[in-house]
């Protein structure tokens, strides 16, 4: 199959460059930097394994789609509707599109953009790019999707190469669970800067989790959507499955990039003011996050505070 990873960060570079390890013609869609470490090296794939180097194509320019049986959309959600107006016009009318994003509307946004279908899909993976072409692997690596033309064959495919998908017809219920685990886990993560095993043993930690948790769950319940009785446990068995991860929004941070703040907590925030539900744990966190991007972008950097003056009160 010919298969374009558009926006190849860590989860485009590891599923694509696990797809082109079997013998899929992959193509990467991605910054500058990693295209040229790339075309020099090859993509570096480090798991429990070992370290694999995989050869296959990398570029800058979005009319790549062009041909493709299937698109991974990877891009962060931040960049949905620019990123789908860039490859738009070259994409073929069979070739399936698969939203592998954080967040609940991003294959809702990306279709409106397209004015095409798009296949949400739930990703459950933890890698990040451990420098230019070297994705770092931690865990996982599975995804649900929804029904779609061609996507049982596309399952099967991915499943072949080490990377089990599920067709389901309850990605919504599924994409609601992994909001509420990012809006548990990735501000925390950020504003600490700690991995997930480490602040969840911090006393009083749990319980803001849980009051994330609780907030998250009565705004879905009041939009329609079924969560799973487990919830908390699911939530709190990724700190111990995913102990070393950091957070996407903390690694956005560190490199002085926009997060996905408002598409995680932030959703929430505005969701559940548009449903009756108050959220006041998620918007401290959601504006936490903000003011460290504000940190992270030099604002106010050239701020000194004032010098006290001298008292001159009789002593």
């Amino acid at each position: 199959m010919k298969i374009v990873v558009m926006g190849a960060g860590a989860v485009g570079c590891y599923f694509g460059g696990m797809l082109a390890r079997v013998g899929h013609e992959v193509t990467l869609v991605a910054r500058p930097v990693h295209v040229e470490a790339i075309r020099r090296e090859g993509l570096v794939i480090e798991r429990a394994d070992g370290i694999h180097r995989v050869s296959l194509a990398a570029t800058e320019d979005p009319a790549a789609v062009a041909g493709a049986d299937l698109v991974l959309f990877c891009v962060k959600s931040t960049d949905t509707e620019i990123a789908g107006e860039t490859i738009r016009p070259h994409l073929g009318p069979s070739t399936a599109i698969w939203s592998l994003q954080n967040g609940v509307d991003n294959a809702e946004r990306l279709a409106a953009t397209l004015g095409r279908p798009v296949s949400a899909s739930v990703v459950y993976v933890a890698a990040g790019m451990a420098g230019p072409g070297h994705v770092r692997h931690h865990g996982r690596g599975e995804l649900i999707v929804e029904p779609g033309p061609g996507n049982e064959d596309f399952a099967a495919a991915f499943t072949a190469a080490a990377l089990p998908v599920t067709v389901s017809g309850e990605v919504a219920g599924a994409l609601w669970t992994k909001l509420v685990i990012n809006c548990a886990y990735n501000a925390i993560s950020a504003i600490a800067e700690l991995p997930y095993g480490v602040f969840v043993a911090e006393p009083g930690v749990p319980d803001m989790m849980r009051d994330v948790v609780d907030e998250c769950s009565a705004v879905a319940s009041a939009s329609g959507i079924l969560l799973p009785d487990d919830l908390w446990e699911k939530v709190r068995a990724i700190a111990s499955t995913m102990e070393g991860q950091m957070s996407s929004t903390a690694m956005d941070l560190a490199r002085g990039r926009p997060t996905e703040i408002d598409h995680l907590n932030g959703y929430v925030v505005a969701r559940g003011a548009a449903v009756g539900i108050a959220t006041p744990v998620n918007r401290a966190l959601l504006l936490l996050v903000k003011l460290r991007e504000t940190a992270a972008a030099g604002v106010g950097r050239s701020f000194r505070p004032a010098r006290p003056r001298p008292s001159h009160r009789p002593s």
